[in-house]
This record gives structure tokens, sequence and C-alpha cells, in this order.
């Protein structure tokens, strides 16, 4: 019985910070292997921009179109979403380290 509170504690922490945050990372992963050329996206560090391809046999680098002329190449994991379902913190991970 005198363990029964440090229990709780443990799967109070659980509930409430561990699943909830296993779900998001999740979620990104599935949002990021199902990237396509076209799709509208927005980066880490708030660059807007379209998916113009791919490089590399793994497809880890995202050829990012910003304008008619202009592109840039990133990581994949340096996206944070679709341009339409991004909150703002998911952009502050970068803000915070600086």
């Amino acid at each position: 019985m005198a363990y029964l509170p440090f229990v709780l504690i443990l799967a109070i922490m659980y509930f409430l910070m561990i699943r909830p945050q296993a779900k998001r990372q999740k979620e990104k992963k599935k949002m990021l292997d199902e990237l396509k050329k076209g799709d509208r996206v927005v980066t880490i560090g708030g660059i807007h921009g379209t998916i113009g391809g791919f490089k590399g046999k793994e497809k880890k680098t995202v050829i990012l179109k910003i304008e008619k002329n202009t592109s840039m190449t990133v990581n994949r994991s340096a996206i944070a979403g679709l341009t339409d379902k991004v909150d703002d913190t998911e952009t502050e991970a970068i803000e915070a380290q600086n």
C-alpha cells in the first residue's frame, strides 16, 4: 500500500505527458512520409514553399520552391507541416533554442 501513491503519480504522468507526445511524433512521422510533389509546406524556420521534388535514393532531402526561379534544398525533417495545418507551437521549437 505504501507504493500506491507513487504508482498513481506515474500513471498520471504517462497519460498526461508521455502518451500525447508519442501520438504527436507518430502523426508528424506519418505526415513526413506522405509528402509528395506539389504540397505546400512550411519549414521549422518559417519558410513557406512548394515541394518541387526529392533528392537521394532515400528521399531525405526536399527541393523546396520558394518563388518562380528560387528553390532551396532542405532536410525532410526540417518541414514543420503542411501550410494549412501548421500551428505556432511547431515553429517555436527553433526560437526556443536561440
